[in-house]
């Protein structure tokens, strides 16, 4: 999907602004509410859940072409094979078509846990739908929850296919923990977020997934102490609503905040280059600078600037309960790097500890060109080195992570 950060970069904003005209949702599946927009004969679909309220917490993910059900992955989709083979995790054929590019990932250490609202029924049956049409291995799933058994939230199980879906695909060998939470004014909560970090570390380390976000505001700097348990690191969206709109958990300064870039393909459906997708980005007016940014003070100044790094978010097949769908978004993203960390087996005790090493990358060229590809286009503010587009960049290899 050719420039497709134009679109979202501009559209990013109209979510802000054109909440309140929103129109009803003709997919009984999912919810009321929704923006709609067309750009170079896609249509693109914001579900109520993604739009931004101030504190709500609300998902990053959108639909690409039809929230419509298909029988089969749609069209234009990359895959687990697709991804691991353009990020190098796999060895993969030239070019890494998405036809073709079927090794998938085979590592993951200790345990991955998402936190989302909402309880997912089918979550199992559908995690192994998805593993075995890209023949992935059998996850190790546990469902659970904080307190009491949330509702369903039809929006949000997009979302959570997507979190566990995507988080397995790319460490198939780790444990797989959805802990789901019922919807408050911070929705999922903050325990859901620390009983995942909980489990995490009672199963051999790893890593929290968190694709949702809300505005920053002030007191959120008494937010960051959740972000802290001993072995765990800490991902979140940085949002979808482009450079200059700012999202929290990913401005904590104790958290990996995760942008999207998109690919580019030619004709014959080689990937040709990766450039900046219209995830967020942004200088937090709360947190200050933290000590792992020291390198690029001069940019940054005396705030915390996100995301840290990137990866593809559109587009994306899921399956859920018995169809597949196309969304893209930093939903997508977040488990997605979560999971090449994870398989990456470094175990670091901190996300601080994660990203004091990811951004000492900044201070060796030939390290960081070749464990991180720079995304420099896309956008006049992407820049070599780090920028607001996409952070340090999107990873190449396993290696620093």
């Amino acid at each position: 999907m050719k420039h497709f950060s134009a679109l979202l970069v501009v559209f990013g904003v109209s979510v802000l602004a054109l909440a309140c005209f929103l129109g009803a949702a003709s997919s009984p599946a999912f919810a009321q509410a929704r923006i709609e927009s067309v750009y170079n004969g896609h249509r693109i679909i914001i579900p109520e859940s993604s739009i931004s309220q101030p504190g709500r917490h609300h998902t990053n993910y959108f639909f690409v072409d039809s929230d419509q059900p298909s029988a089969g992955p749609p069209s234009g989709v990359e895959t687990p094979g697709s991804i691991a083979c353009v990020y190098q995790l796999v060895s993969g054929p030239a070019g890494c078509p998405v036809a073709t590019s079927t090794a998938v990932p085979t590592g993951g250490v200790g345990a991955i846990a998402i936190v989302d609202a909402g309880h997912y029924p089918t979550a199992a049956a559908d995690l192994a739908a998805f593993s075995n049409y890209y023949g992935i291995p059998a996850a190790n799933l546990t469902v659970t929850w904080a307190g009491k058994k949330p509702p369903i939230y039809s929006n949000w199980l997009i979302e959570e296919a997507l979190d566990i879906e995507w988080a397995h695909a790319m460490a198939p060998q780790a444990k797989i923990f959805l802990v789901e939470s019922v919807q408050v004014n911070t929705d999922p909560t903050w325990a859901a977020v620390q009983l995942a970090a909980k489990l995490v570390a009672q199963n051999g380390g790893g890593v929290v997934s968190m694709s949702w976000g809300d505005p920053e505001v002030a007191k959120e700097l008494g937010w960051d102490k959740y972000f802290t348990t001993p072995g765990v690191i800490y991902f979140a969206a940085s949002g979808d609503s482009g450079i200059g709109v700012s999202i929290y958990p990913g401005a904590s300064p104790n958290v990996v905040s995760v942008g999207g870039t998109s690919f580019n393909r030619d004709r014959n459906g080689n990937f040709v280059s990766e450039v900046y997708g219209g995830g967020g980005g942004n200088l937090s007016p709360y947190e200050p600078i933290p000590s792992y940014q020291s390198g690029i003070v001069g940019i940054v100044g005396t705030h915390r600037g996100y995301p840290d790094v990137a990866a593809d978010y559109c587009c994306a097949p899921i399956y859920l309960q018995g169809a597949w769908y196309s969304v893209g978004g930093t939903s997508w993203a977040s488990p997605t790097f979560a999971g090449i960390v994870n398989a990456a087996g470094n175990k670091q005790q901190s996300s601080v500890d994660e990203l004091t090493w990811m951004y000492s990358e900044l201070a060796n060229p030939t390290e960081y060109a070749a464990d991180f590809n720079d995304i420099t286009n896309g956008s006049s503010q992407c820049k070599v080195g780090w920028d607001l587009c996409a952070g340090i960049g999107s990873p190449r290899t396993y290696t620093g992570k």
